[in-house]
């Protein structure tokens, strides 16, 4: 008898494949002695869109809605049907007595496993393996551990729940704002409180009136004559403590009062002080300085870690909201340090190698680490040069933090001055370091600027060179960037409108609006539904999503929503609480959010429309910003009609060094750029390789072909799928 093992994708099972000594290719699936390895494509299967339930539903009419079929059925997906055939044969052979769920460790591989199951009427054993990377080593160590599924029975009741909810209130509020307004809307629990907490920001920024502040700094000395060291020292308002004042005549007046008089000491401290490593990454974190350093997006980011993850084996599973380690993973540390320790790493590596490591607090604590820990190198010996750049950049930020956790902390040094100058306070800090500790691993990635104090006394004299005003405005608060939006959906408490303890601690629990595995999905899905743009690197929102707030019923724009609903989920989960009693609410939830959208008074107008018609259905289209594009979309929902106008390239300007918008099609393709240059794309190879920095006719072919692809597909193609598998969260 035969142990039949399903794994999330064809690339992981291969990997489970050859450490089981599975060799035979069958229809499906990979077969060996004792196991057979077969696979799902993602999700397999899937809830059933609504006309499987009546042909009425094909057409999306008000009078149907809500729509509260009971059950929710389950349907194959047709794209991949041909690989669930192959499963659910497998499932069935007289010879495989139990089956092994090896799909994701977490909620939604739970889901796309089970699902499958259910689908193909499984009722045979299931057992399930449960590890955070799939080395040879981990899986080996996996199916040594095998648990029983019981053990993930209310985990999957905690992800169907989840999909059943965002089902029924998704489907019926996006088919009730399209139908009420005859426009391409959608909401959701996650993405409308992310597009309330945008337009928070951007009204905060429009309303904000800068305003001038003085400072007075004072550049002293020890002596008069030669080349002295130099001190800044820095006024203090002695009432208020504060560096500076809204009064231009109030600092003036003290500079005049203090012109010509010296500085004497009158507090004196050096302490010594420590800093210890940033922690780990979790996932959120590791987008959010990807996206700081490289401007890579939260999607871009997760796609490269996958694939370290998957093909490389280099990563752990990246889709984990913990930044500390398990105790038993510090036996394995050294075996990780050796398999990373190689190029620029190898000498870092090498010096913690001769040393014991210690289960340090500061990133090993189990009770922070929930179903995974944070993302670490893994025991397989990596091959650099076998990386994109996209690849070594995100690498070098995990090893590197990896590592510093694992040296020493950094020890400084601080002096700490107050002095006198007439009756006025003013203050300086320096910084010595003695030892670089953690900072060593950064040495050439950061540095900084301590300003280094003399050997001074209490008591001591400076004598004052130059005093200067100094003068700023106050800053508005800045416009989001993935990274910062990233970390507000992970703490969105200042936007709530209910701050009670219990709502907050909710958040906190929860980790915020989404979770750490969707988060990318919600932001690229607000750029693809045209609710935000991009302004280089900020973030803005358009018109049609600032109409949709106005639209959409209170409730869905708060914070608060999401958080009830992932605490309950996670209570579930735990089995502490009934997954029916919570699907009860969701229904009731959804008629009445459905009710509310019926009900209301307001309307919806396109500020983007264009002259230029649609060549399918005749009427005008719409100008819209993409992520990276922009395009021309039919305003018909029915019709779906888009074509791309311009693209943002990767080519740089050679005037301002910006990138280039690439506009037009085929030979008439034009680069052009915000300070004024043009070129045709011709000129641009022509110029390319005459700079030695030749583009090639294949890649060429490929970008355009990728660009007739896109500008080919329909936006109603697009919104159909996003709601026939729609995922709030």
């Amino acid at each position: 008898m035969k142990s039949l093992v399903l794994a999330e994708k064809p690339s992981v099972a291969r990997d489970i494949a050859r450490v089981l000594h599975c060799s035979k290719t069958i229809h499906g699936g990979i077969e060996g002695e004792t196991y057979i390895v077969t696979w799902g494509l993602g999700h397999l299967v899937t809830l059933a869109d609504p006309e499987k339930y009546e042909e009425r539903y094909k057409t999306w009419k008000m009078e149907d809605l809500p729509m509260m079929p009971n059950p929710l059925k389950l349907e194959v997906i047709s794209q991949t049907a041909k690989q669930y055939s192959a499963v659910k044969a497998l499932l069935h052979r007289m010879d495989v007595k139990e089956v092994i769920i090896a799909t994701d460790a977490g909620r939604e591989g739970e889901l796309v496993a089970r699902w499958i199951l259910e689908k193909a009427q499984n009722k045979k054993p299931v057992k399930r393996l449960w590890i955070s990377s799939v080395t040879d080593k981990a899986i080996k160590e996996g199916f040594s551990h095998l648990r029983d599924g019981k053990e993930y029975e209310n985990l999957y009741r905690a992800a169907l729940c989840r999909a059943q909810a965002d089902w029924l209130v998704g489907i019926n509020a996006t088919r009730a704002l399209t139908c009420k307004y005859n426009a391409q809307l959608s909401c959701g629990r996650v993405q409308t409180p992310t597009l309330a907490m945008i337009a928070k920001r951007e009204a905060e920024i429009k309303q904000f009136r800068p305003q001038s502040y003085y400072g007075l700094t004072a550049i002293c000395s020890l002596q008069e004559d030669g080349n002295p060291t130099q001190i800044q020292l820095n006024w203090k308002d002695t009432k208020s403590g504060t560096s500076s004042t809204f009064q231009k005549e109030k600092i003036e007046a003290i500079k005049k009062e203090l012109d010509k008089k010296s500085a004497v000491i009158i507090q004196l401290s050096k302490t010594k002080k420590k800093t210890f490593a940033p922690l780990l990454y979790d996932l959120t974190e590791l987008q959010r300085e990807a996206n700081k350093r490289y401007q890579y997006s939260a999607k871009q980011t997760l796609n490269i870690m996958q694939r370290l993850y998957e093909t490389h084996k280099v990563l752990t599973y990246p889709r984990t909201d913990s930044r500390y380690l398990t105790s038993d993973i510090v036996p394995t540390i050294k075996e990780r340090l050796k398999a990373c320790g190689a190029g620029p790493y190898k000498s870092l590596a090498g010096k913690l190698m001769n040393k014991p490591i210690s289960s340090n607090a500061s990133f090993v604590n189990n009770a922070k680490v929930s179903d995974h820990h944070a993302i670490i190198p893994t025991e397989q010996f990596v091959q650099l040069d076998r990386m994109s750049m996209e690849e070594r950049r995100i690498y070098d930020l995990v090893v590197r933090r990896f590592l510093a956790v694992l040296y020493p902390a950094a020890e400084y040094e601080q002096t700490s001055l107050q002095a006198q100058i007439g009756n006025e306070t003013f203050t300086a800090k320096g910084m010595v370091l003695l030892e670089k500790g953690w900072k060593e691993v950064y040495d050439t990635m950061e540095e900084e600027a301590l300003q280094s104090i003399p050997s001074l006394e209490k008591g001591m004299k400076l004598l004052v060179r130059q005093l200067t005003i100094t003068e700023g405005k106050t800053k508005p608060p800045a416009y989001f960037t993935e990274a910062t939006l990233l970390s507000a959906m992970e703490n969105p408490v200042q936007y709530m409108q209910d701050t009670s303890q219990k709502n907050v601690q909710i958040l906190k629990e929860t980790g915020g609006l989404g979770t750490v595995a969707t988060r990318a999905d919600i932001i690229e899905k607000l750029f693809h539904s045209f609710f935000l743009e991009k302004k280089g690197n900020e973030i803005h929102i358009t018109s049609k999503a600032k109409q949709l707030l106005d639209l959409v019923p209170e409730d869905l724009r708060k914070p608060e929503l999401t958080a009830d609903w992932e605490w309950k989920l996670a209570q579930i989960a735990k089995g502490n609480r009934d997954s029916r009693q919570f699907m009860k609410e969701i229904r009731s939830y959804a008629a009445e959010l459905t009710d509310e959208i019926k009900a209301g008074e307001k309307t919806f107008r396109y500020d983007n429309i264009t002259n230029k018609k649609c060549p399918n259905c005749g009427k005008r289209l719409l100008a819209v910003n993409g992520k990276n594009s922009k395009m021309l979309v039919c305003q018909d929902r029915e019709c779906g009609y888009r074509e791309v106008v311009s693209r943002t390239s990767n080519a740089r300007c050679p005037v301002c060094h910006k990138k280039m918008e690439l506009v037009g099609k085929g030979e008439n393709s034009m680069f052009t750029c915000v300070c004024g240059y043009r070129e045709k794309l011709s000129k641009f190879q022509e110029r390319r390789e005459k700079e030695g920095k030749n583009v090639s006719k294949k890649d060429i072919e490929r970008y355009m072909k990728k660009q007739k692809t896109q500008e080919k597909q329909s936006v109603n193609s697009v919104f159909a799928d996003a709601l026939k598998n729609i995922k709030l969260d």
